[in-house]
């Protein structure tokens, strides 16, 4: 009977453990250590939010805060608005503002802190445009916020009863307007700071506010559309039903607690960004000015496409398509917002950071498109895009017109490289950053290709037979006794002596980029089979991916990071941690034996993506990593975006339904998986049989397919 009852109480515990929603797996500190890079942040919002905010602490090993930021305007950005809580003696304010800090609790729609120094409680919940505030100050003395801007020309006043503060982000200004419960008692300005007292008595002060692109009336026009007062628990409430509507888009069973939150958290990063801007029925352009939108449409800014075209976009194109079409009409918006009109690579909310390398925000409008999203216009997007491959330079990190460089590319198919030790002459080409050519021509020829079949697509035979040809100067930088893609001098000529773990300075940056040459054998997405074709078969491609995953560092583990710093959670030569590896583990599939991606991705998950402070291997970038971890905890990956479809992978839940924006659940069945049970036996869809080795297609996705995995552990 004992054991009976046990049994009965280990069962309950299962079936109570199964019952919590969507966003009660989700925990935002996986990842807020790093490996080495940039962590993650446990980022409070709401799905695709304008109101973000990031605790004040750098990571969970910090010991003090010097305040809170109120407000973020982009991904990884540094906060505005700073808040520093205070309580104690009157004369002491004058004094420099710092205090220590325990017991955070992070979700994705609350954060709160305490402050040791200060014996308050500070509790934060974000709506859209607006924020609840409940500042608890525990003992009984003199009560303050004391608020500054970061800017130095930043501005805050009290006024009418409100507080109104102006901040800076990439040179716009960020307006906030904020209401207090209780009224303060007094005002004070000293030192740039403006300090609003509270009674002692007051025990918790509430703070109301809303951010604006546009104006400070805005501003107020924002909290009043969205809190009519200070009911915190309610917007506790919206925020977690908003965050379960998005998490619901996928339901999964089976898998360890562990591995649900894995996925869960995950998802969840994915609708950080893009970040809708609209305000009202406005939003505030590249060129400064207010546009009125169509009524029900949205402008999305905030993307770091070199990142996020991978998996993010295409993940979001399968989710929550009408949304992603929003996206790419706001890409066409803000290149015909620029003088040039180009595609930006790295938009934010003041216009395009143009990072890294490549023209890769051509690639989610024939993805999208291709999956039968039309809220867009593909001609208008094709303009712009090809525009821009004609007249921007393909120099990392440049946005400016083409130079020396490009007109050796455009003559010959390849981006020059300097041998060692010879000096850069090309203005504009950055010292960190480098040339990158062979990375560059790659990033070229995939960028050439989606041009290429959107032009097929619009019919457009010129253009097609315009980017065609250029979509296959990869091969050029072919080296075939070494089976490496290989720098080339602007005559031709190889760059020798050569080591492709090492060459090309910190992050292999004069040839490559944040990876060596190992990570971009690999990187030619749009034509798998030529790649095939170059190795003279599946059977050696099969032997160079074997090689690379056993490769050693070639020097002691303590040295990598100082010379390969991106290059992280190394498996041999390959780097879990970066985004070019994203779709290597696939390439298994593709030449003939799936079993090894089987194998190799549940390693990969099981090592790298876990739940725990360290539990992301390297940049994360709002969704671009995450996105990665999503498909394949799903059994399935965007191998080439652009095509529609996908490659077979492990599936780690016994059942996985996705939930289409159509009314159709496409479901994946697999009974047997398991931590042992990663190899697919056999597959079947809609009950007919299909080879592992063949693709997914989205339409399949789209009518709601069933596709039945069994799983086996040999």
């Amino acid at each position: 009977m004992k054991n009976l009852f046990a049994l009965a109480v280990a069962l309950c515990g299962v079936a109570c453990s199964y019952a919590r929603e969507p966003v009660d797996w989700v925990n935002p500190e996986i990842g807020n250590i790093s490996h080495l890079l940039v962590p993650t942040y446990p980022t409070v919002s709401r799905p695709n939010g304008m109101m973000r905010f990031n605790p004040p602490q750098s990571t969970p090993t910090d010991d003090r805060v010097d305040g809170f930021r109120l407000f973020v305007a982009s991904h990884r950005a540094p906060g505005l608005f700073r808040l520093q809580p205070w309580s104690g003696a009157p004369d002491a304010l004058k004094d420099r503002w710092i205090s220590t800090w325990d017991q955070p609790h992070a979700r994705p729609y609350r954060y709160d802190l305490w402050l040791d120094t200060f014996h308050t409680k500070v509790d934060v919940v974000p709506g859209e445009k607006a924020a609840l505030m409940a500042i608890a100050f525990e003992r009984p003395e003199t009560h303050a916020l004391v608020f500054s801007p970061v800017a130095k020309s930043g501005t805050a006043v009290f006024a009418e009863g409100a507080l109104k503060m102006t901040d800076l982000t990439r040179d716009v200004t960020v307006h906030l307007h904020a209401e207090f419960e209780p009224a303060p008692l007094r005002t004070e300005t000293r030192d740039g700071r403006l300090a609003l007292y509270f009674p002692e008595a007051a025990g918790t002060v509430k703070m109301r506010f809303a951010v604006s692109y546009l104006s400070s009336e805005q501003a107020r026009a924002n909290l009043r559309a969205e809190l009519k007062d200070f009911d915190l628990e309610r917007l506790v409430s919206a925020g977690r039903a908003a965050w379960n509507e998005k998490l619901s888009l996928i339901d999964v069973e089976g898998g360890s607690d562990a591995e649900r939150t894995v996925f869960y958290t995950s998802l969840y990063r994915c609708f950080e960004r893009m970040v809708d801007v609209t305000e009202g029925s406005c939003y505030r352009g590249w060129d400064g000015q207010a546009h009125e939108l169509p009524a029900g449409r949205r402008r999305y800014t905030d993307d770091w496409i070199w990142d996020t075209f991978r998996a993010h976009h295409p993940l979001m194109a399968l989710l929550q398509p009408k949304e992603e079409g929003e996206k790419l009409v706001s890409y066409v918006e803000m290149a015909n917002e620029t003088a040039e009109k180009w595609l930006p690579t790295f938009p934010s909310v003041g216009g395009d950071a143009h990072c890294m390398n490549g023209l890769h925000s051509v690639a989610p409008f024939i993805d999208a498109w291709r999956k039968g999203i039309r809220n867009f216009d593909l001609a208008a997007a094709y303009r712009v895009g090809a525009h821009t491959m004609r007249t921007a330079t393909k120099t990392p990190w440049l946005r400016g017109p083409k130079n020396e460089l490009d007109a050796c590319y455009d003559a010959k198919g390849w981006f020059p490289a300097l041998h060692e030790g010879e000096k850069e002459t090309v203005p504009g080409v950055k010292d960190w950053e480098k040339r990158q050519t062979v990375a560059v021509t790659q990033a070229a020829s995939y960028d050439a290709w989606c041009l290429a079949e959107t032009a097929k697509e619009l019919g457009d035979a010129a253009g097609e037979a315009e980017f065609r040809p250029q979509s296959m100067n990869y091969r050029k930088l072919w080296k075939a006794d070494t089976q490496f893609f290989h720098p080339k001098d602007k005559d031709g000529k190889w760059i020798e002596p050569f080591d492709y773990k090492f060459s090309g300075g910190i992050g292999s940056r004069a040839y490559y980029d944040e990876n060596n040459a190992w990570t971009y054998i690999w990187d030619v997405q749009h034509d798998i089979p030529g790649l095939i074709a170059l190795f003279g078969g599946a059977n050696r491609m099969t032997r160079k991916l074997d090689a690379m995953f056993n490769e050693p560092l070639g020097c002691r583990r303590f040295l990598w990071p100082s010379m390969q710093p991106d290059s992280s959670a190394m498996m041999g030569q390959f780097s879990m941690g970066n985004e070019p590896s994203f779709h290597i583990p696939y390439l298994y599939v593709h030449a003939g034996v799936p079993r090894k991606t089987q194998k190799l991705i549940r390693k990969i998950l099981t090592c790298w993506f876990r739940n725990d402070l360290m539990g992301v291997p390297g940049d994360e970038d709002g969704g671009g990593m995450c996105a990665f971890v999503v498909f394949s905890m799903m059994g399935f990956y965007p191998m080439t975006p652009g095509l529609p479809q996908y490659t077979w992978g492990s599936p780690v839940f016994t059942k996985v339904t996705i939930r289409q924006q159509n009314g159709r659940s496409f479901v994946i069945d697999a009974p047997q998986a398991s931590a042992d049970a990663k190899y697919v036996k056999g597959l079947s869809l809609d009950g007919k049989t299909v080879d592992v080795t063949a693709p997914l297609l989205h339409a399949d996705v789209l009518r709601g397919a069933r596709v039945h995995m069994e799983m086996s552990n040999r």
